[in-house]
């Protein structure tokens, strides 16, 4: 095995009353956190979105190669771009695509093909993986789990996005070729996910759905 540079683990260890504080107050302030679909045009600064995707950019990932790309749209213009494109993907998988069964399970949910949050949001947030990397001569790189990677990473995004203060929404239209189009992405890259960003809107409300316990979706072999 080729040998590698080392430096000491950063590690800081608490004692187990502050271990359990912390977990569950990080627990009670990840409850909090619903996906929003009316948001306000306020203004966040670019700062703020910097730190979070600082924040994103710790993910492990596959040979710590971190095949992610963040492309953070702030302009009117190309937002308006952005939701046109989608729109016409949702509104194909809404009267074509879409199974019955599909629809029954977001009927709850009360969405539909109309996207005006990608306008009003002041940040758009397009998360690509990359397929493959390239070397400085042009050569491919082989990526080692770059979907398991960004899924990773976009989840530490939301959750730091969260904890700043901020509201978001994970929309995914299908197929998303259309973002590497109007944000110029090169070919390796993959669509993931667009993330929507911004502070709720006063009058917002989401559906009263609740969370799965614990018992429905962990097991301990002790």
């Amino acid at each position: 095995m080729k040998p590698h540079d080392s430096i000491p683990l950063n590690f800081i260890e608490y004692p187990p009353t502050e271990m359990m504080n912390r977990a569950e107050t990080f627990y009670r302030e990840m409850s909090r956190r619903r996906t929003v679909r009316e948001f306000s045009s306020r203004a966040v600064p670019r700062e703020i979105i910097e730190a979070c995707l600082r924040a994103a950019g710790t993910a492990p990932s596959g040979a710590n190669q971190q095949p992610w790309q963040f492309a953070v749209v702030g302009n009117p213009q190309i937002k308006s771009q952005i939701r046109i494109a989608a729109e016409a993907e949702e509104a194909e998988f809404y009267q074509r695509r879409a199974t019955d069964q599909w629809l029954d399970a977001l009927a709850p949910l009360g969405t539909d093909a109309n996207k005006p949050f990608l306008e009003t949001a002041p940040w758009l947030i397009a998360i690509f993986y990359e397929a493959y990397g390239v070397d400085a001569a042009g050569k491919r790189i082989k990526h080692y789990y770059p979907l398991d990677s960004v899924g990773i990473a976009s989840g530490l995004l939301i959750a730091a996005l969260h904890h700043a203060g901020l509201a978001t929404l994970t929309h995914t239209p299908s197929p998303m070729a259309f973002l590497n189009k109007i944000l110029g992405r090169p070919d390796n890259e993959r669509p993931f996910l667009l993330l929507v960003v911004g502070y709720p809107a006063e009058v917002a409300q989401v559906p009263n759905i609740t969370r799965k316990p614990l018992a429905a979706i962990a097991r301990f072999i002790e």
